[in-house]
């Protein structure tokens, strides 16, 4: 079963939670019980390949779903969908660390991982509910879920999906790739505001109980592909173990042996994911949070104090340009024993003040599991040019600053503990400012994008990312920017078939 963090709603089943999307009265659901594995049950799970260790994974979440509902949903969302066949390879840079490629599905960044699985399951969920309801999906996205939301969803019978993203706040490989998307079933808005500001609108569409109730009249529900939704979070576990077993397949690390995690984030989702599969029993290490120039994450995590009454920077890290780092909630409702009234408190500063602060005993306890760090646009870059020019290995923005933060990390600790580093996106959907970092000079203002990507291409020898090609060849079928103010009044519009993007 499942439960608010924020003690405000009855338990419910893993298909109810993930119908919802969040807690309708305000915060997230999390499982009653983590579930805990022998190390021998682990050890039975190394060979498997990603299909069916997604399968044997999700089994001990999805309480009400059969093993052929969860087998058929995996098999699809893992089968024909990603260009590498180890779905989520693991490449080894020798003194460097190892890196966990999670960009190889049909968006080419990590969202893909869950949101190739999350529609799969959300249809399933609706039918165990018997609901004639019309479903409409609403995504907040700094960049890179939004795409991959709009792929996984596009078509599917009974449900709609409209994505909110920052105008001039994300690459323009995302923005096209997000404005081109086919399907008759879906919405995409360009916002005048930030990251924070779609969500603040995603989030306040879904707690006003009076709309929801009106769109009920009419036939519809609401629900979520953002991490903030249980049934995408939890597939993301899967990739945790996964890296994990590849590196002891490796001969890296052998059974049991320690892993420290890298991850760079901004709403705190994909950390997570690793704690819970650390929490199961997997043998994880320290997990190692990388934050960009935004850095709300590693301040409160050295001091105790979270402030997002800050400056926000727009970065080359887009998808990481984030000050309200929703799945945090998460984190401290369990690292707090489950104290709702708690929690609550928290939240509530957050959203009156802007603030608030944990006591100390659990800002220990979350750092003797956790190390922050933050690399300016300068360290990125520089690390970008720096793996490829040792190791001739391209990495992204992102990923970029997580390799920055874990130089950081050993610095500091001279920790050789064994490690793998997220890879959250194709280099090529930030080929821009990668170019510029392994050329060290900027890129003229007229060129345009795409072009760039093909001359990264040309210039290291490596083919761009097939979802990538030719995203200037495709129409724009989605060309609306509109105010934050409006975001209600759209959603408004798609279920009385009057919206259009």
């Amino acid at each position: 079963m499942y439960i608010s963090t924020r003690g405000n709603h009855k338990p419910v089943t893993a298909s109810q939670a993930i119908c919802l999307g969040m807690v309708p009265e305000g915060g997230l659901f999390v499982p009653e019980q983590i579930p805990g594995l022998s190390m021998e049950e682990i050890r039975g799970m190394v060979d498997l390949p990603y299909p069916a260790l997604a399968e044997t994974i999700l089994r001990y979440y999805l309480d009400d779903f059969s093993p052929e509902e969860i087998r058929e949903a995996t098999q699809a969302a893992y089968g024909t969908n990603f260009y590498h066949e180890d779905i989520a390879p693991v490449t080894v840079l020798e003194g460097l660390g190892a890196f966990l490629e999670l960009y190889h599905g049909p968006t080419a960044a990590f969202k893909d991982m869950a949101l190739q699985l999350t529609p799969r399951l959300l249809a399933k969920a609706m039918r165990k509910g018997e609901s004639a309801r019309e479903l409409l999906i609403l995504v907040a996205t700094s960049g890179d879920t939004g795409k991959a939301a709009l792929e996984g969803f596009k078509d599917v019978a009974g449900m709609h999906v409209a994505c909110f993203f920052p105008d001039q706040g994300v690459s323009r490989a995302q923005e096209l790739q997000m404005r081109t998307t086919d399907g008759k079933n879906t919405h995409v808005y360009g916002v005048n505001g930030n990251f924070d500001d779609c969500q603040n609108g995603v989030k306040e569409i879904f707690s006003d109980s009076g709309f929801n109730l009106a769109l009920a009249r009419k036939g519809w529900q609401l629900s979520s592909a953002n991490s903030i939704n249980w049934g995408r979070l939890c597939p993301q576990i899967v990739y945790y173990f996964y890296g994990y077993f590849s590196l002891v397949q490796a001969g890296r690390i052998a059974m049991g042996q320690p892993l420290h995690i890298v991850v760079p984030t901004g709403n705190f989702g994909n950390i997570l994911s690793a704690w819970y599969a650390r929490e199961m029993g997997l043998p994880i290490g320290k997990l190692i949070c990388a934050s960009n120039e935004n850095r709300v994450l590693t301040d409160f995590f050295t001091t105790g104090h979270y402030d997002r009454r800050r400056e926000f920077f727009k970065t080359s890290s887009p998808s990481m340009d984030i000050l309200i780092s929703s799945n945090l909630e998460r984190f401290l409702f369990e690292m707090n024993g489950h104290d709702a009234e708690l929690l609550r408190s928290y939240m509530q500063a957050l959203g009156e003040k802007g603030e608030f602060t944990v006591e100390r005993s659990l800002l220990k306890k979350m750092t003797d599991l956790l190390w922050a760090g933050s690399a300016s646009e300068e360290e990125a870059a520089a690390e970008i040019r720096r793996i490829y020019l040792q190791w001739h290995y391209l990495i992204d923005t992102h990923t970029a600053v997580g390799a920055a933060v874990y130089d950081k990390y050993k610095a500091v600790t001279g920790d050789e503990t064994p490690v793998v580093m997220d890879a959250t996106a194709s280099p090529f959907k930030f080929s821009k400012s990668v170019l510029e970092a392994l050329d060290d000079a900027e890129m003229p203002e007229d060129l345009d994008e795409l072009q760039i990507a093909d001359a990264l291409a040309v210039c290291t020898n490596t083919r761009n990312h097939p979802a990538l090609e030719d995203l200037d060849r495709r129409p724009l079928l989605h060309e609306r920017t509109i105010r934050m103010e409006d975001m209600q009044s759209i959603v408004e519009g798609i279920t009385e078939g009057t919206s259009a993007s």
